[in-house]
Order: structure tokens, then C-alpha cells, then sequence
């Protein structure tokens, strides 16, 4: 949508959550509505970069409800207890922030965490403003903007209805080492190669490690990556877009040769997305500005919220 489309939608009382680039969102008038910067998207007609439009989820016509809440720090444990029983929440985290850092970190531990639909993604910025501009969310209904905040959208749906998180990942473990740490986070130093310890450094050169490849966990079938960010050889560090864990078995992920082909088989042909979101890694690795992959259609991200922080990964929600 354009500036003055969205405008409009707010201004009929719409309940949206919105993708754009800070400078379109923070012309936007108050309104029941959260945001998120990040000027990539999946376009009906496929992949796109604009400044000049965002991407617009309106959720009123299949919500009962549909409430903002800011979260400081210390308040990200409660998202979970105030997520509707029948509904599901969008919730919306700068990159980078502490609350980024944190719920990727925690979340997993939060008391009666899975037990309510929350996905969402992580904001950023155009890269060509790294380190420039800090990616930032947006509360509508107060007109508040922060790079350290996480925005909520609790959403209710109706009692016979039920709200469905899925993710599409198209990555697999492949048949590599098996590679576990004892250390958890985003930056790692030390790993077990096949029990062995290693620099996690030097046995990804020597082994020439296509990066672009994550390490892929196995949790009961449901194959979750940690993508690699950057790799400082001066200090030994590896430095990772979500945290590692401690007892769980990491592998480099198999390539995939077209992955808007392989999107193809994998995506239900019954899936009626009515939010969708995607990783910036896919969006780059892959090719996919001016690509369309069907049904899809959502922001690119930088980082996905499919419950817990995941990445490289397509996650979207179905009511049925």
C-alpha cells in the first residue's frame, strides 16, 4: 500500500500491522495498528524494495479484539500470559536491541511458552543504512517509536476457531559432523566437532564452509536454523544471528539449488496464509526480488518469530 492508502485504513478504524521503511511509518496518524521497519517484502507480483510503500496486514474482519501493548526488557516473559486463550499475537522486536537479544535467548524457557500462538518478526533497516539507522517499532495507538521496545498486537478470534503458526523450512541437516557447544549464545568460540573440541573458527575455514548454509537443529523433526552472520578470524569468533544452544545437535545445512522451485513442493495446496513473513537471508542468497512465491506474501525480515526466534525460515499463520 501507498502512504495515503494506509492512511486511510486507519482512519476507518482498521486494526493493521505494518512493514515499511521508518521514513513512510512515522508519517502515519495514531491509530489501532503496530509497525515494524524493513523495507523488503513478498509483493503479490514478487519480490520488492521500496521505500515508498509498505506492507499492510489488516486483521479486523477476523478478529474479535485486536489490542496493542508495548513490553520493556523485563516485561517480554509476559507477552505469553497476556496472549488471548482463542487468538494469537504478532509481536514485533528491533534487531539488535536487548529485547531481541533476550527473547532469543529466553523465551524458550518462558512459563506456558507454545502453549499460545505468538509470531511476528525482528525489524531492520535497507542495508545499505547498517550501522547508520537502528531498526525500530512503532506503537500506533500512543504514536510511540522505539529501537528498544517490543510491540504486541494481541489478537482475538472467535471460540470455534483456531489459530495455526506454521513455518516452511527448506533447509535440511545435511550429512556433515555433528557439531554441539557448551558455551550458548550469538557468539561462539569453542565447539565439539564429533566430541572433539575445536575453534569453531578454524574448522569452519578448513573445512571451507559455505556460510550461507546455517547449522540446522533437529527438535523432534521440525528442523530450526541458526544462521551465520559474520566471522571474526582476529578474535576466533563466529557470530550468529540467533543463540546456539547447549545439548542440541547442529549440523551445516544441505544447499538447495532453486529455492523458490523447492518452495513449490513443500507449500500445502490447501494454506491460506493471513500472515506471512520471510528471511532476508532467502530474500539475498536466493535472488528473490522480482521472484514471487505464491500465497506468501509479507515482509522480509530480519529474523522470524515463529513462537521462538528462528531464521532463514518462512513462517505464517492460518485461522481454520
Amino acid at each position: 500500500m501507498s502512504l495515503q492508502e494506509i492512511i486511510k485504513c486507519i482512519e476507518n478504524g482498521r486494526s493493521l500491522a505494518i512493514a515499511g521503511d521508518e521514513s513512510l511509518i512515522s508519517k502515519l496518524p495514531k491509530g489501532n495498528w503496530i509497525a515494524g521497519t524493513i523495507p523488503y517484502f513478498m509483493a503479490e507480483d514478487g519480490g520488492r524494495i521500496s521505500r515508498e510503500q509498505a506492507f499492510v496486514n489488516d486483521f479486523t474482519d477476523m478478529t474479535l479484539k485486536a489490542a496493542v501493548k508495548s513490553y520493556e526488557l523485563e516485561d517480554l516473559p509476559k507477552i505469553n500470559e497476556d496472549s488471548p486463550e482463542h487468538g494469537f499475537s504478532i509481536l514485533i522486536i528491533p534487531s539488535a536491541s536487548p529485547a531481541h537479544i533476550a527473547y532469543a535467548q529466553d523465551a524458550p524457557n518462558y512459563q506456558g511458552f507454545f502453549m499460545k500462538p505468538i509470531l511476528g518478526w525482528i525489524s531492520g533497516v535497507h542495508l545499505d543504512d547498517l550501522g547508520k539507522v537502528s531498526p525500530k517499532v512503532f506503537n500506533g495507538t500512543t504514536g510511540g517509536v522505539s529501537d528498544k521496545k517490543a510491540i504486541v498486537m494481541h489478537c482475538t478470534i472467535d471460540e470455534n476457531k483456531t489459530a495455526i503458526v506454521n513455518i516452511l523450512n527448506l533447509f535440511k541437516q545435511g550429512d556433515g559432523d555433528s557439531i554441539r557447544f557448551e558455551e550458548e549464545g550469538f557468539s561462539i568460540k569453542n565447539c565439539l566437532i564429533n566430541s572433539q573440541q575445536r575453534n569453531f573458527v578454524e574448522y569452519l575455514k578448513e573445512n571451507k564452509i559455505d556460510t550461507r548454509h546455517p547449522l540446522v537443529a533437529d527438535y523432534c523433526g521440525a528442523m530450526v536454523n541458526v544462521s551465520f552472520q559474520s566471522i571474526n578470524e582476529a578474535d576466533g569468533v563466529v557470530n550468529l544471528y540467533a543463540p546456539v544452544f547447549r545439548d542440541v545437535e547442529y549440523k551445516i545445512a544441505g544447499s538447495v539449488d532453486n529455492y523458490v522451485e523447492a518452495f513449490k513442493k513443500v507449500l500445502p495446496k490447501d494454506a491460506s496464509p493471513i500472515f506471512a513473513c520471510n528471511c532476508i537471508l532467502n530474500f539475498l542468497y536466493s535472488e528473490l526480488e522480482g521472484q514471487k512465491v505464491e500465497k506468501m506474501c509479507g515482509p522480509i525480515t530480519f529474523g522470524e518469530i515463529a513462537y521462538q526466534l528462528v531464521n532463514q525460515t518462512l513462517v505464517y499463520l492460518e485461522i481454520k
